[in-house]
């Protein structure tokens, strides 16, 4: 630039603010950092950030961590390339989800396999699955018995990892499988959200019976999973599903995709997925035990509907109530409650610096229950999500199956399954917690009710 070239007088243009370094939350600890704090009450900790700024920084052990507390930031970070799926969280799940399946991957290899797994969940595929909805959602109603308890985490976890394998993997036989599913999650979904908040690797390979306790359990998983596979190369059957698709697909090359890659996507459809279905599911039920007034509501929308019939997967888009309720339960016990990402370049989010390399971290749980997005945020109302309030809530204020290119591919197809079950059960039962029930929120990478007990009561 020359000297003629700037004309006395001339208004300067506006400057960008200078990036700030953001500031580091208070009450760090030598060696642990913040992961001790965030252990004991992580819930309590991840909504108290946005008191301290958009972006703080924490440790966890020797790491440095950003957390993200604002709607407006979360969305730039999840929609930004300049953030990929990496960080404690996801290194935390290595060992279950593996670096080959479209939970973990980024770049061209995502892209492909997000390709491949579509078209098992887009809406036109949908209608394919309502049978299996509909027998299933109606089996876990006749299956309970009036005045028996019902184990909540137990039943969850039976209907989801069933409608998952029936529809999406043509599995049979289930019922075994999706207990030692159930029991074996609970294992290692605990320890890996040990790992992650508190980051001591040399620790966690030592033969205590905690680490002998998770590898016995992550072993079983992946066990499960070999078996599922094996059984569908060993009876030649090729139906319509993502499990055909997935021992058909082809890499960038034009090579079929190995083996590792086959094993884990379906591990990413078993796992991960029945996890958060199943803690969804098991909120619901909670949800309804302690707001009967909306289990009524839900009854009343169901029979006007259906004019007495049988709930069915063709009505779930006029069981409006029945949507909102859902929602509103993930909305205040969203089943993944923390997530990670990092930064592949130096780059900011909002004022403040984000240099490559670092990880950042957000809770969906502390965005959604937020005061300042939220009036009454503790407030179980499903009525928020009608069409003339949900314009209300900030964009990315409620994003439970995220946005951008990281969407959860089965968001239409979780929707269906958790608004027909809901609508299944409501209409036949009221439900009452019994002595030894403790739906005090259990927290490791999702969140679940402790110990969910309910006795159904014929409507």
């Amino acid at each position: 630039m020359t000297v003629e070239s700037v004309k006395p007088g001339a208004p300067r243009a506006p400057q960008a603010p200078a990036l700030r370094e953001p500031p580091l939350a208070a009450g760090a600890l030598p060696l642990l950092g913040h992961g001790a704090k965030l252990a004991r009450d992580p819930l309590a900790f991840m909504s108290g950030l946005r008191e301290h700024g958009d972006v703080v920084r924490l440790r966890l052990g020797p790491k440095t961590v950003y957390a993200v507390t604002t709607p407006e930031l979360t969305g730039a970070l999840a929609l930004s390339p300049d953030f990929e799926i990496d960080g404690p969280l996801w290194e935390s799940l290595e060992g279950l989800l593996g670096k080959e399946g479209v939970a973990t991957a980024n770049g061209p290899r995502h892209r492909r396999q997000r390709r491949t797994i579509q078209p098992a969940f887009r809406l036109a595929a949908m209608p394919a699955y309502g049978p299996v909805m509909e027998e299933e959602a109606h089996a876990l109603t006749t299956r309970w018995r009036p005045g028996e308890t019902v184990d909540c985490t137990s039943e969850s976890f039976r209907v989801a990892v069933r409608i998952a394998a029936r529809c999406l993997l043509r599995g049979d036989c289930m019922d075994e499988r999706a207990e030692r599913l159930c029991t074996a999650l609970a294992i290692v979904f605990q320890g890996m959200y040990r790992r992650m908040v508190v980051p001591l690797g040399p620790l966690y390979r030592l033969p205590l019976p905690a680490n002998r306790a998770f590898n016995r359990a992550l072993a079983d998983l992946h066990l499960l999973v070999d078996e599922i596979i094996a059984e569908r190369r060993a009876s030649g059957r090729k139906p319509d599903d993502l499990l055909t698709a997935l021992l058909a697909a082809k890499d960038e090359n034009g090579e079929p995709i190995g083996e590792q890659e086959i094993h884990d996507q379906v591990v990413a459809i078993l796992t991960p997925g029945s996890e958060t279905v199943a803690s969804t599911i098991m909120w619901l039920l909670q949800a309804l035990a302690e707001h009967p007034e909306h289990a009524d509501k839900i009854r009343e929308e169901v029979e006007t509907v259906t004019g007495g019939r049988p709930v069915a997967f063709a009505d779930v888009r006029a069981l409006r109530h029945t949507n909102n309720v859902v929602v509103e339960a993930m909305r205040l016990r969203p089943a993944v409650w923390i997530l990670t990402r990092r930064a592949v370049t130096d780059t900011s989010l909002g004022d403040y610096r984000i240099p490559a390399g670092a990880d950042i971290v957000y809770s969906p749980y502390a965005i959604q229950r937020d005061p300042r997005t939220y009036p009454d945020h503790l407030d179980f109302d499903p009525d928020r999500w009608l069409p003339e309030r949900a314009g209300e809530v900030p964009k990315y204020a409620m994003s439970p199956f995220s946005v951008g290119n990281r969407k959860c591919p089965s968001d239409h197809f979780s929707m269906a399954q958790l608004t027909l079950i809901t609508a299944a059960v409501a209409t036949k039962y009221r439900f009452e917690q019994v002595p030894g029930s403790d739906d005090a929120t259990r927290v490791g990478i999702t969140l679940r009710p402790q110990r969910l007990l309910l006795r159904p009561v014929p409507r």
